[in-house]
């Protein structure tokens, strides 16, 4: 089902989601088991930022670099799509701050003026659906080293709008300067960076922001030769599951796109 913009009553454009999340239900015979619920929210453009995790330029497994290859193009446009309609796109490759130092993208973020995040909220934080202590390639001879030294070329940032930081409170007082409380995620890695970096999925929603990640474009770092011993596809496809269950929803960037 799309879910494409539409105009809010006072002007300002809306985001129609149609989010994704997982509850524990009982059937008709009294087994546990997982309902996906849909839930079709709406959220102001001015008042969301999309978020690009870890949107590196290499990566030292050529699986990981392969499949980011792939999805860059469409992270592009799902980012220019968005940014058109007045949503905040903030660029979040970690450990390349240097190459952007003198950047007015960068600066933005630094200059923010500094705002205090809430006391942090508990939440359960079960153990993940895949075993990365191997550190997840699924392609093998290749180096554990920090290959990234900018973010992919194939996505465009817009000095004149966007922010770069991997600091997650910079990207909070960013967000406070904008009056923005909604956080649209991708990027990589979802088991690993998507979850855990401080600007990330398990930081925001303890800090009370509503956030969703693009389950289509996102991978996870897993190796099909580690338990649970399935295809990479289907590693990643446990994780989202397991972020729908314990973490946010999700959604489909094909919803997202401007018709």
């Amino acid at each position: 089902m799309s879910a494409g913009p539409v105009r809010g009553s006072a002007g300002g454009n809306l985001l129609a989601l149609n989010l994704k999340s997982q509850v524990l239900d009982r059937d008709e015979g009294g087994h546990n088991y997982w309902r996906p619920v849909i839930e079709r929210r709406q959220w102001r453009c001015d008042a969301t930022i999309l978020l690009l995790c870890d949107v590196w330029d290499r990566h030292w497994s050529r699986g990981a670099s392969a499949r980011l290859d792939a999805m860059a193009g469409r992270m592009d446009l799902l980012a220019r799509s968005l940014r058109r309609r007045g949503v905040h796109v903030v660029h979040a490759p970690s450990a390349t701050m240097g190459f952007y130092e003198e950047t007015p993208a960068r600066r933005r973020m630094v200059e923010a003026a500094a705002a205090e995040p809430p006391a942090e909220a508990e939440r359960p934080d079960p153990p993940l659906p895949v075993d990365a202590s191997d550190h997840g390639s699924d392609t093998e001879g290749d180096e554990r080293r920090q290959a990234w030294h900018r973010q992919h070329p194939g996505i465009y940032i817009d000095q004149e709008r966007d922010g770069i930081s991997d600091d997650g409170r910079q990207v909070y007082s960013f967000m406070a300067e904008r009056g923005a409380e909604n956080v649209l995620i991708m990027g990589v890695h979802t088991n690993m960076c998507v979850l855990g970096r401080s600007f990330a999925i398990k930081q925001m929603v303890r800090w009370g922001k509503r956030v969703a990640l693009v389950r289509d474009l996102t991978d996870a770092m897993y190796n099909p030769a580690r338990p649970p011993y399935v295809s990479h596809a289907e590693g990643t496809r446990l994780v989202v599951e397991y972020i729908e269950k314990f973490w946010c929803p999700t959604v489909a960037s094909r919803g997202l796109l401007e018709e």
